[in-house]
């Protein structure tokens, strides 16, 4: 019995510290005059495509990842084979391949990992759409992972949740690791 209440206490607690944000105003609204706000470049309607297509491609991805748990409960009904989708990289290459699809023209994608170098949190993954030209560093982050299907964005120096790198960074350091050398591109 106190085995069963501490699990259930464990499950709540984790259910708590994924809760997403309370939602105020027009949401696709915000996320769209934060990326204009990137540049007086960025083409307006490209910044309003991008903010519903993030929030609609969310909403999509909830429905086909079958999301009904909050996020570490989902990632290990996906780890069990329970789920087909829904770990942060997948959410983050999802929203990148569906964002990039527009062939924006003054806005860029990019992706990053967290947590990479800590032995004590999960690596987690993100997309980050920024200025054309413009490194990531400049850029907002789109993060429907953190909150279980409920769109997270913030300019990427105001998410101090998380100390983000860029993923080519992250993968390349890896595979010197791994193979003692960084070994040539072979692919498409």
């Amino acid at each position: 019995m106190i085995r069963a209440l501490a699990i259930v206490l464990a499950l709540v607690t984790l259910g708590a510290c994924s809760a997403p944000p309370p939602s105020t105003g027009d949401e696709v609204q915000r996320l769209a005059t934060e990326i204009r706000s990137l540049g007086p470049d960025i083409d307006p309607e490209e910044a309003d495509r991008a903010a519903r297509i993030a929030y609609s491609y969310t909403a999509q991805l909830v429905q086909e990842y079958e999301i009904t748990d909050p996020p570490l409960i989902h990632n290990a009904k996906v780890n069990k084979g329970l789920r087909p989708r829904g770990l942060c990289w997948h959410w983050a290459e999802d929203i990148e391949r569906r964002l990039k699809q527009e062939n924006f023209q003054t806005l860029d994608l990019h992706r990053a990992i967290a947590n990479a170098d800590n032995p004590f949190r999960i690596d987690h993954s993100t997309a980050i759409i920024s200025r054309k030209g413009e490194t990531m560093y400049d850029g907002v982050v789109l993060d429907p992972w953190r909150y279980g299907g409920v769109l997270f964005w913030s300019p990427l120096v105001e998410d101090t949740k998380y100390e983000w790198v860029p993923r080519e960074v992250v993968l390349q350091k890896r595979q010197v690791e791994q193979y003692g050398e960084l070994l040539p591109y072979v692919g498409g």
